[in-house]
């Protein structure tokens, strides 16, 4: 087989476990790409192996010996051609903002996070391309959005970083990421551990329990800039700190920067201070895997879970800690496959479950405002548009996109359509355009695309005159009403609207 077929060989697998829009303006201009010193380039394979030696001695299995070598080999390429690329900057040192949730207590702690010193800064180095369409390529627009790709491949994962630019129509691969496991989770975030500035980063949760941090501006690299947690190191004599298993969702809190909240297969959230990149909080009040987080829009305390034992929680961070947890909670008869905030009114929020059903919440109420059977199988996408009232948007392992108008009584289907992209894996919305959807799949031969809703005649007349794009969610005072230590609110069947 020469090297065309190769290319055109269908990969036995394929698929997009997660991704995410990230709004315009924030990306630089002309990323940063990485020179390697020959210390630098065996360092990285290095611990490369030594973590690999690590991670086969504690699971005792020689049946991963070829893949951890493939790894180990496809990191040496990257590498090799990262050091034949042009250099790059990132100052790296630790930053000073205070915590901020009312009654956290600072606990003492060796600190886990390792900034990467890979990359190497000279800003007045100017990159050049012969070909100059590759080189407008290059360039980050002020009108592109990045979308952030979690795609797996045979036996690579990686996380490839979209440009795509409405008014153009173009869509295309600017750069990715080589990842050590299936990334489960992406969230972008502006504080950056390692500058007192504002940057342009993402977590990534993946099948490691170690969540790592990755600068946006920076092309090639072969780590991330920190990472929140350690498997630990019998050789190395170091212990284990954070998740003990797979992270399945991250939450950056947008008023308090410098905290993200972590779930996980072990069955816990961590509250992680991304200051000193040690576990600040670890709420345990779980009965089975953690899946689904999400931080209130304007409220900093008011963090929403949802776990596989069926319940959904909203916690006040500001009265739990490592012993007790404050929180309200709901019992959804499914496993918590999703959750969302509303940005019209801060009282409600949505989640949907694996046996496709979507469940609204008023949280001063004791049980859902409804409830409603709409896919035949698990929701793996759930958007409560940020600018368009009443639009909710779900995806499903059914294969289709379904668009709803929703109120405090019901929802109704608008529009309805299968993107061909086999099962869906995730959905997000464009920040400046809701009505641009992205969803990832796991069709072997097409797992990722990007579909305009007001393309649709239907979509267009019910839910176009309703969009606000300078719409932002007021900010009231005071906290909400989330009282008591593990309140449970039972649903009952009697509270069911009727199904589609």
């Amino acid at each position: 087989m020469d090297g065309s077929d190769q290319e055109d060989e269908v990969p036995n697998v394929n698929f997009v476990p997660s991704l995410l829009f990230v709004k315009r303006g924030v990306a630089k201009a002309n990323p940063d790409k990485v020179t390697l010193t020959p210390g630098e380039l065996a360092r990285i394979i290095n611990d490369t192996r030594d973590d690999l030696e690590e991670d086969g001695a504690e699971g005792m299995d020689t049946s991963d010996d070829e893949e951890n070598e493939e790894s180990a080999a496809r990191l040496v390429s990257r590498a090799e051609t990262a050091q034949a690329s042009g250099s790059s900057s990132r100052a790296a040192a630790t930053g000073g903002d205070e915590f901020g949730f009312e009654g956290y207590e600072q606990e003492s702690g060796e600190p886990v996070v390792r900034l990467s010193s890979v990359a190497v800064v000279d800003p007045e180095e100017n990159i050049q391309d012969e070909d100059d369409s590759d080189a407008e390529d290059e360039v980050i627009k002020p009108t592109d959005n990045l979308i952030l790709v979690g795609h797996v491949q045979n036996d690579s994962a990686s996380m490839e970083v979209y440009i795509y630019n409405e008014e153009e129509g173009s869509l295309y691969v600017h750069h990715d990421f080589l990842l050590p496991s299936p990334p489960l989770c992406i969230e972008w975030l502006s504080f950056d551990p390692g500058s007192d500035k504002p940057g342009n980063l993402c977590a990534i949760g993946c099948m490691d329990p170690v969540i790592t941090l990755w600068d946006l501006d920076i092309q090639d690299s072969l780590e991330p800039v920190c990472k929140f947690g350690s498997k630990g190191s019998r050789k190395k004599n170091k212990p284990k700190v954070g998740h003990s298993d797979a992270v399945l969702d991250l939450s950056w809190n947008r008023n308090l920067e410098h905290i993200l909240a972590s779930g996980s297969v072990d069955q816990s959230v961590i509250l992680w201070d991304m200051e000193d990149g040690t576990p600040h909080t670890i709420i345990r009040d779980f009965g089975e895997k953690v899946q689904t987080l999400a931080f209130h829009p304007t409220k900093a305390e008011a963090l929403l879970a949802g776990s596989c034992d069926g319940l959904v929680k909203v916690f006040d961070c500001r009265a739990t800690n490592n012993d007790t947890a404050s929180y309200k909670s709901w019992s959804l008869g499914g496993e918590v496959e999703r959750v969302c905030w509303s940005h019209h009114n801060e009282y409600h929020f949505v989640a949907s479950t694996n046996e496709g059903r979507i469940h609204y919440v008023d949280i001063r109420q004791e049980h859902p405002l409804w409830s409603k059977e709409i896919h035949e199988k698990e929701i793996t996408g759930l958007v409560l548009s940020s600018k368009v009232k009443g639009m909710l948007a779900t995806a499903s392992s059914d294969g289709t996109l379904k668009v709803w108008d929703y109120d405090d009584q019901d929802a109704r289907l608008t529009y309805k359509k299968n993107p061909k992209i086999g099962v869906i894996q995730c959905l997000d919305e464009c920040p400046e355009n809701p009505f641009v959807m992205a969803m990832g799949g796991d069709l072997k031969t097409k797992n990722f695309t990007v579909v305009n809703l007001l393309d649709n005649d239907i979509v267009t007349n019910v839910f176009k005159s309703r969009f606000d794009p300078n719409y932002v969610q007021p900010t009231t005072e005071g906290g909400l009403p989330i009282e008591g230590v593990g309140e449970d609110a039972s649903m009952s069947e009697g509270d069911d609207e009727e199904d589609v």
